[in-house]
């Protein structure tokens, strides 16, 4: 790795928070000569400054909220061409039955960006105006530029319940509804009134790659109702160590929005924060990148410090997710920023949506393994802090990514193997304890196991091994541990598709899917009494 431009000791680096990190990266990189780098930038990039009447990006300078600003007075081309749109990608509000949200992106600063939205794609009646959000980054290290990205965002409320729309991004000089540009429409469809099936799909650590393109088209034919991402988005950060040699290229960014563009337009993309999404650069808490390029509901203990934190409900699955770099004992760079309020927030929640009438199953969803065996095996601090929390309200399933593999728990009960859950069999969470699934094999390179440690999936073997492994302590060691918990491997890209079923007998069916569309295990939830 490069040294960076601006450093900090690494004697120092490796006991900084991430906080301590953005502080002393905004001591360094004074005013002055991050507005000379931003210019110069600028200007290589096609003439075009930063968006007229900021000083400074509302993200790259830590400052207020994003806001929308002035542009320049005409249409930016390039090579003659109008600038368009990309990287769509959709994301709930708090209430999937009403509200979406579209957000894209821009390579240069454009004026009154909108969304046209529709019942049909001839008839897109209704505008309504994104906000802006600039996002500067410095040249964190010799070989990487200064950049300038512009993310739209609109907010769509009032919408009516299991209902198709038709939507169109635009700006003055490119109005989607025109008949040249009607192919670059897009469609959502709103949670319905009432819980009916429907499928979601889940995995983690997804980057850019092959294998990554794979994964979404073969997400994109089970039709989902929405898509959960357990953090470790794009590998703009390729070490994630939490420390401030960890240098990020914000251009990765665009090439994943523009990879996921094919499935996130339709389907809601609902992510959280992985180590890999913690850029000091950004913000104190190094998520003001993720704020600046998703909208997420905004129901979470607090959204602007933590968007990847919040929950929502859709049909009769209520859904949580979670920010694990809060209690992460593995990497501790943002440990405790939440002072123990996401905690008591999720306490909260929890108990919320076991006591909603409507609500049959919970499903909560975060970075970092509760129980894994590959690389980087369990974090104990999330299960010191969430999962009294997750057997108090009786969650039916918890996901998580980081380890590039598939791996499922049998149902674990007070640490204990509660119930076996071979493949194809059926588990009750209220009498046997809950699934814990990693599902990180979306794209990134593939981890393994441990020594001696075979694959455990249908269509191989179904033993079940006593696996040496370990779990981070609080003081950053590898405790070990001999499980029996571990009862599915895989070392294959893969992703989770779980079918929900509604009615008078609710089940959650969940499967994992190669890249192939090979489904390598299955088992289902069904609740006793409530």
């Amino acid at each position: 790795m490069d040294t960076p431009k601006v450093g900090i000791p690494e004697r120092l680096a490796a006991r900084m928070s991430m906080p301590e990190q953005h502080a002393y990266l905004r001591g360094k990189l004074s005013r002055r000569r991050v507005l000379a780098s931003a210019f110069a930038a600028a200007g290589t990039a096609g003439g075009t400054g930063l968006l007229a009447g900021s000083s400074s990006s509302a993200y790259g300078q830590g400052s207020s909220p994003a806001r929308t600003a002035a542009a320049p007075a005409a249409p930016v081309e390039v090579d003659g061409r109008m600038v368009a749109p990309f990287g769509r990608h959709l994301a709930f509000g708090a209430d999937p039955r009403t509200q979406m949200r579209i957000s894209w992106q821009v390579p240069f600063a454009v004026k009154s960006p909108y969304v046209r939205i529709g019942s049909k794609p001839w008839e897109l009646s209704r505008k309504i105006g994104a906000e802006v959000r600039d996002l500067h980054t410095p040249a964190l290290s010799k070989k990487l530029p200064a950049v300038e990205q512009y993310y739209l965002h609109a907010a769509l409320d009032g919408l009516a319940p299991g209902t198709t729309y038709y939507y169109g991004v635009g700006h003055d000089g490119f109005d989607p509804a025109s008949p040249e540009r009607m192919a670059t429409l897009g469609t959502f469809t709103t949670a319905p009134a009432r819980p009916e099936t429907f499928v979601f799909t889940a995995f983690g650590d997804q980057g850019v790659s092959y294998h990554a393109l794979a994964n979404d088209q073969v997400i994109l034919g089970q039709n989902p109702a929405f898509h959960l991402h357990a953090g470790d988005i794009c590998y703009a950060d390729t070490t994630g160590h939490g420390k401030e040699s960890d240098t990020y290229d914000a251009r990765v960014w665009d090439t994943f929005l523009a990879q996921t563009e094919s499935v996130a337009k339709s389907v809601p993309w609902m992510v959280t924060t992985g180590n890999h999404d913690m850029e000091a650069w950004y913000s104190p808490n190094g998520y003001g990148g993720q704020s600046a390029r998703w909208s997420l509901p905004d129901n979470g203990f607090d959204p602007r410090n933590a968007p990847g934190v919040y929950s929502f409900r859709y049909g009769n699955v209520g859904v949580v997710a979670l920010d694990a770099n809060d209690v992460s004992y593995e990497i501790p760079a943002n440990r405790g920023h939440s002072d123990g309020k996401q905690t008591a927030w999720l306490d909260r929640r929890l108990g919320e949506l076991r006591a909603d009438e409507d609500v049959d199953f919970i499903v909560v969803f975060f970075h970092h393994c509760v129980y894994s065996t590959s690389t980087h095996a369990s974090d104990g601090g999330v299960r010191d802090a969430w999962l009294e929390l997750f057997t108090q309200h009786q969650v039916d399933l918890v996901i998580n990514g980081h380890n590039h593999v598939y791996e499922r728990t049998d149902a674990v009960k007070g640490g204990e193997v509660g119930r076996p859950v071979p493949v194809g069999a059926s588990t009750d969470p209220t009498r046997d304890g809950i699934v814990y699934v990693t599902a990180g094999g979306a794209g990134k390179d593939l981890y393994g196991f441990g020594p001696g440690v075979r694959d455990s999936y249908e269509g191989n073997v179904h033993d079940h091994d006593h696996v040496a492994t370990f779990h981070w302590t609080t003081s950053r060691a590898a405790h070990p541990d001999t499980v029996e918990w571990s009862r599915v491997r895989y070392t294959g890209f893969s992703f989770l598709a779980v079918e929900v079923t509604a009615g008078a007998h609710p089940k959650l069916a969940v499967s994992a899917l190669a890249e192939s569309g090979e489904r390598v295990d299955h088992f289902d939830v069904v609740r006793g009494t409530r």
